[in-house]
């Protein structure tokens, strides 16, 4: 192990919140904070880089997204909540989702989703966070996927699961990884490949739902995503989308109801009809981070200023859009 390890500490600090927790990225003197600082790793990959908040009073190690955090940015702080400590020592193993944002060493995040997933656990995890940075790193998981990777890996004990290659490993002749490397570095496969994710949580949801009786995912193009015949005897056509990471400035999310491309001569075919489907599901992961969804009937939503018959493209998440299918009017 490579283990980059900062102290964390609770003292009070002017300005700032008291159930914080601060911890402070700083080798060297100041002058070296000025150049770039690379996180060293292992080109062989037998090695694992960590970065480690460590409290030795507490006796808790934070864990940050080594790569989300490299280069390091020397100087700064970071915080977390005393609160998640607290959690951390109690069951020995912490997971949490905080917010990202640019700071005085960047201009933009560091995650494109303005989040990063955060670890903390007592000493006798710590070879259980080395297995959890070897499998992000080597996968390059975005923070969605190492905080479901996080939860999963302390449940599989000492020795992770084998498994056989998955039937697209051996389809294609790649590893997993590469796999994923392929899909990481083109945006429109990483852009379809969340659409497919989103619906598999929203498909996972509806056959949970008391509501839904019969839940069908389509797979056709120029069809809508899932056919849905409810308890109380209707049927619903939805169609799946994801909402904008950015919001409106009250506050209220913002998703995207038109397709990818407009047919040649006709500036009206990107805009979905008004009777292509019944509801729109809006997934909400990348503004908070949850596999959440909101509905609201395509007749409610706003019409296109040119074309009347025809969804405006960017549509208001507002309170009109429930949290249950069942709970639609």
């Amino acid at each position: 192990m490579l283990v980059y390890p900062f102290r964390i500490t609770t003292n009070d600090i002017p300005n700032r919140p008291a159930d914080e927790v601060r911890g402070q990225l700083r080798y060297g003197s100041e002058k070296s904070w000025l150049r770039e600082h690379p996180v060293g790793r292992d080109t062989a990959g037998v090695d694992v880089t960590m970065i480690l908040g460590i409290d030795p009073l507490a006796e808790v190690a934070v864990g940050l997204d080594a790569n989300l955090w490299d280069p390091l940015p020397m100087g700064i702080s970071f915080y977390l909540k005393q609160v998640d400590v607290d959690a951390a020592m109690s069951s020995g193993w912490h997971v949490w989702e905080k917010k990202n944002r640019a700071g005085t060493k960047r201009q933009d995040a560091r995650s494109p989703l303005n989040l990063e997933t955060v670890v903390a656990f007592t000493p006798e995890h710590l070879i259980d966070y080395a297995r959890l940075e070897r499998r992000s790193t080597s996968l390059r998981l975005d923070p969605p996927l190492r905080f479901a990777a996080a939860k999963a890996i302390i449940k599989e004990g000492a020795s992770p699961v084998v498994v056989g290659r998955h039937v697209l490993e051996e389809q294609f002749a790649l590893s997993s990884e590469q796999i994923l490397d392929i899909i990481g570095g083109r945006n429109r496969l990483a852009v379809a490949v969340r659409g497919g994710v989103a619906e598999y949580h929203l498909e996972q949801q509806l056959a949970l739902s008391p509501d839904v009786l019969i839940s069908e995912r389509l797979d056709v193009d120029a069809l809508h995503d899932f056919d849905v015949e409810l308890a109380d005897e209707r049927s619903l056509r939805i169609e799946c989308k994801n909402a904008s990471p950015k919001t409106f400035a009250d506050g209220s999310h913002r998703v995207e109801v038109q397709k990818t491309r407009a047919s040649k001569g006709d500036p009206a075919s990107r805009f979905y009809r008004i009777d292509a489907f019944d509801v729109v599901a809006a997934c909400l992961f990348s503004a908070t981070g949850n596999w959440e969804f909101r509905f609201a009937r395509t007749v409610d939503l706003e019409r296109h200023k040119l074309f009347p018959d025809r969804l405006a493209p960017i549509q208001r998440v507002s309170e009109r859009w429930v949290c249950e299918i069942g709970a639609l009017p």
